[in-house]
């Protein structure tokens, strides 16, 4: 249910505890792009370190064909801070259960999404045992397959991951970050992802999380409409009455999932006191 994954740089375990007081719902400790190769196991040892004596959040581990998949994954089983893993550039259902195995069989993974294979494989990636939520890799993504940043290039990957999120039974899956620092940009770039169907986005900057956060939970007009229309609903019977009532009780129910999760209350009813 998590909005907004705020990527930090394993280079800074000083901001560490920062970002985990930060408004991000969750945090990503980052030891795969975000650090140079050479300084790899000194970043890795950071980050165990952290989540070994208190801390708490996820990691962005190399992907399961680099020459630090093993090591990363060896180091991190079992620490009591690890909430989970976001495997970097997968590209099969494999890679996915390989970590979660490797990991001991209950640390969810999370999964990148970043290349045009990766795109093409997704449904069985999400079906793969150990998959937890999909991620959009849009900058590796684009490097790939050569195409812009606009909406309508990014359309139909993003979709694709929706799609297979359904079909694998996932959570909405997670949009890739906007690099950009203007909040107009950043809001206008959350909403086609809500959408499209995205229900999370990740972060590289901590002033971005308040609109995230704002665009990704559902308004307060529309927590009332959903309320009120499950309120009638149960009134009834629960009775559908045309082919619409299906559609629109699904919408209100996870409407009505997303506003008790992040506490998004109705408008108050009017009417004089």
């Amino acid at each position: 249910m998590a909005r907004s994954w705020l990527l930090v740089s394993a280079n800074h375990p000083d901001a560490f505890d920062s970002a985990a007081r930060s408004r991000a719902d969750q945090i990503v400790l980052d030891i795969e792009d975000a650090v140079d190769p050479k300084h790899k196991a000194t970043a890795r040892d950071g980050v165990a370190s952290w989540l070994a004596g208190g801390g708490s959040g996820w990691v962005r581990i190399n992907d399961r064909l680099s020459d630090f998949w093993s090591d990363d994954v060896d180091q991190l089983k079992g620490l009591p801070g690890l909430k989970g893993v976001m495997l970097a550039k997968t590209e099969s259902g494999a890679h996915v259960t390989e970590t979660f195995d490797r990991l001991g069989g209950s640390t969810p993974v999370l999964v990148l999404v970043e290349s045009a294979l990766g795109i093409e494989e997704v449904v069985s990636i999400a079906r793969a045992r150990g998959a937890f939520r999909l991620a959009f890799g849009s900058g590796d993504y684009r490097r790939d397959t050569g195409t812009s940043a606009e909406d309508i290039a990014m359309a139909y990957p993003r979709s694709r991951l929706v799609v297979a999120s359904r079909v694998g039974n996932l959570p909405g899956p997670i949009d890739g970050p906007t690099v950009s620092s203007s909040h107009p940009i950043l809001r206008e770039q959350s909403a086609v992802a809500v959408a499209l169907g995205l229900t999370g986005k990740l972060c590289l900057d901590v002033e971005q999380l308040p609109v995230i956060n704002e665009v990704i939970s559902p308004t307060q007009s529309d927590v009332t409409w959903a309320r009120d229309f499950l309120d009638d609903f149960e009134a009834r019977g629960r009775v559908i009455r045309d082919g619409s009532d299906l559609p629109r009780l699904g919408r209100a129910e996870k409407i009505d999932k997303l506003a008790r999760a992040f506490g998004v209350q109705p408008l108050p009813r009017g009417g004089a006191s």
